[in-house]
This record gives structure tokens, C-alpha cells and sequence, in this order.
């Protein structure tokens, strides 16, 4: 990534500018007050009012730029409603194209103001971050505070940017009025659930809604993707190439994605019979349903370095493995073979083809549909959550044909091989390889990956940590060298792991917390109900099913709702608060273990997980290094390996433990989790008190 200020001065549109905020300058006045305050010592107030008074002074032009491009933009859709409603009158089909043309090219310079003013306030907030920084102050909060709401304050107007909406509005509804509703006389507002299909509404709604940061459920779980960006995008008015756009392939995107999770999870409620029907140990299902883990450590290297040259040849690779690794661990059933059904998993592991299914929502999707794209891809994996023990219940039969078994053990192996044999033949007629482009060319679409995750005004009001790859690259805007090595995607784990800040390894340190506590719960959950209350297979993948359908709904509600009304900091320390009361209660300690307690310390734990996933991942896209938003080893890569490996943990200390007995699995295996979830709490205490 190129510094910032080198950005800012190639990316002004020429004619304005002498209006955006002069970076530059402010950065020269933070070092001179360091330089000046390391001679002699400065008063504080001083300090403050000087550069508040600078600060001011730079959003007051902007703002009245910005007012004035808006009566002019005002002007010209004014002049065009008079001639749309004289084209009432007397309709003419060729005026009324040439009319929608003249508001569309409203838009597109409504566009650039827009952008202009996304530039300015990432300015604006990166050097507040940078004097912060310099002098130990908590100078943006108190900036913020005592101008956001301001009634003569113009920083109002960069945040609430009211008149631009109404702007964005007009021509949209203008649009709206002289598309061809086919002998409609509906208004817009008769149906406003049916969508305007034009590409400049679409285009303006999207600018909006980063600079607004509106938060909405969409938005919120697109963010579970890590499909991370650039900070600043690239000009509006270069739209994604929608020739490498193909609405089939990107399905069959995501029905790889749900696919994989069903074959991770049918097997959870029959891993403990399975594994006894072989003569092992019921615990030995923690080593069978890790075994796909273990290999996914793995796959998600090769897959995402695969990703770089084709899409279509890894997900063939992926569906061809992962019919041979189901064959088998059908097959181990009548062999009598737990390496064979170990193998069968490991097999099934190396076909996680979720870089790549991540890695084309990125790529190949425009951007205004990366984000329902990337919802998809969440709501495909948590879909596939929960009908992967569901199907598992209900398949409770046993009969065989020739010398092959099929029961509750074995079905699940055989259906999912039916499965990827299938999907195998629909990837092969109608996936369609999207054109790979230059590296060069391929930077612009990929910075602006998942655009509608990003807000540009709620940095500055959030009080998450920044990276200090950024404040490097700021200072480096006078070295040519540094901004182009800074350009480069890192080559290596041991790259991307210098890149991160001790806030974002608090925040990979949770995700890993959350994802060994989950996979606890499943994994054991088969065998600790059995035990202590003698579950049916069905039973369990009720219980397991219902679990995996309160995703969904709980990310609605989160991030509808309470990602609104409180701090995401705040949620992620409530949330792992919750997880860590959800592990108390599941232990064992005097009095008879019941299902209440089993079940609403299960829901307890679980609901929780979720909600400190959604909003730790939220974070993550925005605070970790923007050179992790391409190449192998990305930010989701990063995040991937880190729930992976502690997946494989957890499914280990589920056999080490049994070695112990069954009395004693469910406490030695809540140890783990518990420890782990107050180094968390406390890293996440030590993390937000050192930098706020």
C-alpha cells in the first residue's frame, strides 16, 4: 500500500484541488510541535487549541466546498425535472433516454463529491491518529466529542452529510420515475421493496453507506467473511470490470462453502458410535472428527496460493478428494479399518477449498453485491452448521447391499460422496473460469474488497486499536522505497505474524479462545450425553441442529440492534464474560448433572461464541494490516488457521482425555477452555486500557 499522503495527492480530482484537507501541512505541524516540545516544554493547552484551530479551519473549507458543489449539483436537477415534466406532457421515447442519461451523469459527479468527501475524512482521521500517537493524548476523543454534535460545528456535516442524501435521493427517485415500469402507474413509493437496477443508484447508494457506516444485519455478517480491504479505495468512478462477474460460479461458490460444513458436522452426532463399532474407545471420536482439521491447516495454504492462478481447477481438485475421503469413511465401516476412516477424514480435510471460496468473493464479485456475496458465504457456512446433524439424525436405518453396509455410521460417508459426485458435474458444465488479469490490475478491485464492510466516519468515533503498519506507512511518504515495498503482499506466515499488532493478537487469541470452547461443546457432546443421560444418536443431532439455527438469528439481532446501541469493544468484552459463565455452568461438580443444565449452559456457551465471532471478526477487518487484504498469506487466511488449530486442540484434548474415563471427560475438557477464556478477558483488559 502506498502511503498515504502519496495517495492523497494522486487521487485529487485536479480542479478541486485546492480543496481537500492539506494532509501534508498538518503532518509537518505534529512533528514540528515533537521537535518543539523535546526543546523546551509546551503547554498542553497551547498545543491543543493551536491545532484544534488548524483542524477547524481545514473542515470549514472542505464543508463549504462541499455546499457549494451541492447548490451546483442542486441546479442541474432542478433544470432537469422542469424537462422532465414537460416530456409528461408530450413523451418522446429518444428525449427520455437522452433526460435519464443527463440525471445518471448527475450521479456520476455526485460520485466524485462523494469520494471527495471519503478522502477527506480518512485524512482527517488518520492525522488525528498520528498526533495522538506522537504526544500520549486522547486527542481525538476529545476533538470529536466537542464538535461532532456542535450546533456550529462543520464536522457535523462531513458525518451527516444530510444534504448529500437528499441529493442522492432525487436523482434516484428521478431515475426510478422514467424507468419503463410496463404500463405501471405505481410510484418508487408504492413499492419501495422493489430495488432501482441501475448501476449509478447502486453505485451512490454504496458510496453512501461507507461513509454513513450505517450498521444492518448484511452488513454485520458480511464482516464474518475477513474479506478485507484497502483503506482508501480507489476512484468511484472505476467500477469493478463485470465481465469477470458469473452469478452461476459464484453459487457454486457458495455451495461448496455450505456443502464443506455439512460434511464437517454430519459425522459429529455418530463419531462415538462409529468409532466403538471398530473396537475403539468412544473418545477416539475427538481424533476422527479433528482429523479434518488437522489437514484443513494445510489445504488452506495451497488452496489460497492455488487461488492466485485459477479457481476453477482447485474447486474440481477439492470435490474429487472430497468424494474419495467420504468413499472411505464409508468403507471403514465393512474393512474394519480405523486408519481407513481416518484417512477418509484427513482426505476430506485436505478438500477445504474455503480460501478460494472466499478468495473469489473478493476477486470476481462487483463490488455492489460483494456484500451480500460475503452474507452468503456466512449464511451458506452456518446453514451448513446446522443441517449437517440434522441430516445425520435422520439417517437411522441399516440394510445392506452386496458386502456394503449402510446404517447411521456409514450413511453419512455415502451421502456425502453422492453429494460431491453430484456437485462435481454441475461445477464441471457450469462454472466459468473468471479472466486472471496482471497483478497491477488486479490491486485496484481487490483494495476495494468488501467496501461495504469499512465505514470511513466510524473510525473515528470507534475505539478500536489501528495498526501500526498504517502509521509506518505514513511516515514512510517521503521514501519511494518504503511506499513500494509497502505495496507488496507478504510472502510468508512469519511476514503476516510481524505485520500484527498486539491488539489484533488479542483479538486472534479470542477467536482462537471461541472456536476451541465451540468445538468442545460439539465435538464431546455425543458422548457426554450418552453418558450421562442416554441420548439417542437423534437426540444429539437435535440438540446439535437447533444450536447451529440460532446463528443466524443471533447475528439479526446483534447486528440490528445491540451493535447500535453499544461500542463493539464493549460487546466483545460482554460476549467473553458470557462465554466464560457458559463454561461454569457446564461443569460437573456436586450435584447430578441434568439436561437443563447441560442444555442451557450449552445454548448459553454457544450463543455467546457466536456473537463474540461476529463482532471480533468485525474488528479484525478493520484494524489488522491492509497488506493482509491480498495474496497467499491474507487476513482471512490468518483468521482461518488460527479457529483451524485450535479446532485440532480441541479435538485431541477430547482423546487425551478419555484415557481417563467418560466420568471424567466433561471437567478435564472444560479446564482448557476456561483457562484459555480468562487469558482472553485479561488480554482483551490489558489490550483496551494500555491504548485508551
Amino acid at each position: 500500500m502506498v502511503a498515504f499522503g502519496k495517495k492523497l495527492k494522486d487521487r485529487q480530482i485536479q480542479e478541486w484541488q485546492g480543496y481537500y484537507i492539506n494532509y501534508k501541512l498538518m503532518k509537518k505541524k505534529v512533528k514540528q510541535y515533537a521537535n518543539q516540545s523535546q526543546a523546551v516544554t509546551l503547554d498542553r493547552r497551547y498545543v491543543l487549541k493551536d491545532f484544534s484551530r488548524m483542524l477547524d479551519n481545514q473542515i470549514e473549507t472542505i464543508v463549504l466546498f462541499l455546499l457549494e458543489q451541492q447548490g451546483v449539483l442542486a441546479s442541474r436537477i432542478s433544470e432537469l425535472n422542469e424537462k422532465k415534466d414537460s416530456l409528461q406532457e408530450q413523451p418522446d421515447i429518444s428525449k427520455i433516454n437522452e433526460l435519464r442519461e443527463a440525471y445518471r451523469a448527475v450521479g456520476r459527479d455526485l460520485l466524485k463529491l462523494l469520494y471527495f468527501v471519503e478522502i477527506n475524512a480518512i485524512g482527517l482521521r488518520k492525522i488525528l491518529k498520528k498526533f495522538d500517537k506522537r504526544f500520549g493524548y486522547k486527542f481525538t476523543d476529545y476533538y470529536v466529542k466537542t464538535r461532532a454534535n456542535h450546533p456550529y460545528s462543520q464536522l457535523q456535516q462531513v458525518f451527516k452529510h444530510v444534504g448529500l442524501g437528499a441529493v442522492v435521493g432525487a436523482i434516484s427517485r428521478n431515475l426510478a420515475d422514467l424507468q419503463d415500469r410496463q404500463g405501471s402507474y405505481l410510484s418508487i413509493y408504492d413499492q419501495p421493496a422493489l430495488p432501482l437496477q441501475d448501476t449509478v443508484v447502486d453505485s451512490m447508494q454504496a458510496a453512501v453507506d461507507r461513509l454513513s457506516h450505517s450498521t444492518n444485519f448484511l452488513n454485520f455478517l458480511a464482516q464474518h467473511a475477513l474479506i478485507m480491504q484497502e483503506e482508501l479505495p480507489s476512484p468511484v468512478e472505476e467500477e469493478v470490470d463485470d465481465q469477470k462477474y458469473h452469478f452461476m460460479s459464484l453459487l457454486l461458490n457458495l455451495a461448496n462453502t455450505f456443502l464443506y460444513m455439512v460434511n464437517t458436522y454430519i459425522i459429529v452426532p455418530t463419531a462415538d458410535d462409529y468409532s466403538m463399532s471398530l473396537g475403539a474407545a468412544a473418545t477416539v471420536c475427538g481424533i476422527v472428527i479433528g482429523a479434518m482439521a488437522v489437514a484443513q491447516i494445510f489445504s488452506s495454504v495451497y488452496f489460497s496460493a492455488w487461488s492466485n492462478r485459477s479457481y476453477f481447477r482447485p474447486l474440481v481438485f477439492s470435490s474429487i478428494i472430497l468424494f474419495i475421503g467420504n468413499t472411505m469413511y464409508a468403507l471403514a465401516y465393512d474393512l474394519k479399518s480405523i486408519p481407513v476412516l481416518l484417512i477418509g477424514r484427513l482426505c476430506c480435510g485436505f478438500g477445504s477449498a474455503r480460501a478460494v471460496n472466499r478468495r473469489y468473493i473478493s476477486d470476481c464479485v462487483p463490488l455492489r453485491l460483494r456484500m451480500q456475496a460475503s452474507a452468503g458465504f456466512v449464511s451458506a457456512s452456518a446453514l451448513g452448521m446446522a443441517c449437517g446433524p440434522a441430516l445425520a439424525g435422520l439417517l437411522q436405518t441399516n440394510f445392506k447391499i452386496y458386502k456394503l453396509t449402510f446404517n447411521q455410521d456409514t450413511l453419512p460417508g455415502w451421502l456425502m460422496a453422492f453429494a460431491w459426485l453430484i456437485y462435481l458435474v454441475w461445477l464441471w458444465i457450469s462454472f466459468k473460469e473468471p479472466a486472471r488479469e496482471a497483478e497491477v490490475n488486479n490491486v485496484p478491485q481487490e483494495s476495494n474488497a468488501d467496501a461495504l464492510e469499512k465505514g470511513v466516519v466510524e473510525p473515528l468515533l470507534l475505539k478500536s486499536p489501528e495498526n501500526q503498519q498504517d502509521e509506518d506507512e505514513e511516515d514512510g511518504d517521503e521514501s519511494e522505497e518504503a511506499s513500494k515495498e509497502s505495496h507488496q503482499p507478504v510472502n510468508s506466515i512469519a511476514a503476516a505474524y510481524r505485520l500484527l499488532t498486539p491488539s489484533v493478537k488479542v483479538q486472534l487469541l479470542i477467536y482462537f479462545m471461541l472456536k476451541y470452547a465451540m468445538e468442545i461443546l460439539l465435538s464431546e457432546s455425543s458422548v457426554v450425553t450418552t453418558y450421562y443421560f442416554g441420548w439417542s444418536t437423534s437426540t444429539v443431532a437435535v440438540f446439535l441442529a437447533c444450536l447451529g439455527l440460532t446463528v443466524l438469528p443471533v447475528n439479526l439481532v446483534v447486528g440490528s440492534y445491540i451493535s447500535n446501541m453499544f461500542e463493539d469493544r464493549q460487546i466483545l468484552l460482554a460476549s467473553e464474560i458470557m462465554v466464560c459463565l457458559g463454561i461454569l455452568m457446564s461443569f460437573q461438580v456436586v450435584f447430578q448433572y441434568s439436561v437443563p443444565q447441560y442444555v442451557c449452559s450449552g445454548l448459553l456457551l454457544f450463543v455467546s461464541a457466536e456473537v463474540l465471532e461476529g463482532v471480533n471478526l468485525s474488528l479484525l477487518s478493520r484494524v489488522m494490516s491492509s497488506r493482509l487484504s491480498r495474496g497467499t498469506y491474507n487476513g482471512g487466511l490468518l483468521s482461518t488457521e488460527a479457529g483451524t488449530i485450535a479446532r485440532v486442540i480441541a479435538d485431541a484434548t477430547i482423546t487425551l482425555a478419555g484415557y481417563l474415563g467418560e466420568s471424567m471427560l466433561l471437567n478435564v475438557t472444560l479446564l482448557p477452555s476456561l483457562f484459555i477464556c480468562i487469558v482472553s478477558i485479561l488480554a482483551t483488559f490489558w489490550t483496551y486500557n494500555s491504548l485508551y
